[in-house]
């Protein structure tokens, strides 16, 4: 009895804990969800991008019903391979149009998830002016507004920050876009997407991250498979990086799947993304120009993920687990 009468209010303490636990959150179009349904998930997408330069950009550019009429069967086509979450890495000044966002996801039934941040890759071509006046804390303002308030007065909040840099080592521009990226992570929580490519600069952003002592799992290396050495990717993954292998396409099948087999080996198969970087309705070009579809992945990739090794919880840690890990909101910062 004495044992019970222990026991009983041990017990309690544990439920109570557990109930009051809050679970992490992801941040789509729609609102806040729990991190534990993303869903399968494409985390590197496009469904419309405008290339005129942030100058000339703006939604007069596209009419929303047209890119919608274009849009929507390839987000129905993904809906029924089983995905409940595509992330469109548009970002500001290069066609992010958040109502044509949620137009799709209402009729199409799939989350999506947008951005806040700017994309200084290309000559700067898509930095507003006072993207090169302002202060990498100035530029952190803009970026918390939207995560705080919303995008543009639509009530559509971002669910992480997009950047971009050139694929060489950092200039003057690049360097300030990051620094605001981190300012905004450690007052957001936001996780970083950034443009990146080969390693030299996706080190220099991890060592930028380090200087805010921010860890580096709120970074993603974004178009890593550019960079030939699979030893760098084992390299920044140990250290908690996510490596983006994210423009699959026929070609690519055979370097994909062995570094997909690599990471298992070397039990880092949970800090692996894999996704197209497809779509690109492009204003200006007739019906929006050539449209790819979301699907080689679930056609090519992951049948010869399978054939080779890989099982099917693997898949799910790709294609579920590790999107929700990687975009729940969390302030990641380095332990002293």
């Amino acid at each position: 009895m004495k044992t019970f009468k222990f026991i009983f209010p041990v017990l309690f303490v544990i439920l109570l804990i557990s109930c009051n636990k809050k679970e992490s959150i992801i941040i789509t179009i729609s609102g806040e969800i729990p991190a534990s349904t993303i869903g399968k998930t494409l985390h590197h997408e496009h469904l419309l991008v405008d290339f005129i330069g942030a100058d000339s950009t703006g939604y007069h550019r596209w009419n929303k019903n047209e890119v919608v009429e274009k849009v929507l069967p390839y987000l129905l086509e993904i809906k029924k391979l089983g995905y409940k979450t595509l992330v469109e890495c548009t970002p500001a000044y290069l066609g992010r149009d958040p109502e044509l966002l949620k137009i799709l996801v209402e009729k199409s039934g799939i989350q999506i998830i947008t951005n806040t941040g700017y994309y200084s890759a290309v000559g700067a071509k898509f930095i507003p002016k006072h993207g090169f006046a302002e202060t990498a804390e100035q530029l952190a303002k803009h970026w918390i507004a939207e995560a705080k308030n919303g995008i543009e007065g639509t009530r559509v909040f971002p669910g992480f920050i997009k950047i971009a840099v050139e694929s060489k080592p950092l200039e003057k521009i690049n360097r300030k876009v990051v620094e605001a990226a981190c300012i905004t992570h450690k007052e957001t929580g936001l996780v970083i997407m950034s443009h990146t490519g080969l390693a030299v600069p996706a080190y220099q952003q991890l060592e930028i991250l380090k200087e805010y002592g921010i860890h580096p799992s709120a970074f993603i290396w974004t178009h890593a498979h550019n960079e030939k050495d699979f030893n760098k990717h084992i390299e920044a993954a140990k250290m908690g990086t996510w490596i983006a292998f994210d423009n699959f396409n026929p070609k690519r099948l055979e370097r994909y799947v062995e570094f997909a087999l690599l990471m298992k080996k070397e039990g880092l198969l949970n800090k692996v993304l894999f996704s197209h970087d497809a779509g690109w309705y492009k204003p200006g070009e007739p019906n929006g120009g050539t449209f790819r579809g979301f699907t080689e992945i679930d056609e090519l990739l992951i049948p010869a993920l399978l054939k080779n090794g890989l099982s099917q919880p693997d898949i799910n840690q790709l294609f579920v687990q590790n999107p929700s890990e990687a975009f729940k909101v969390k302030i990641r910062l380095n332990k002293i």
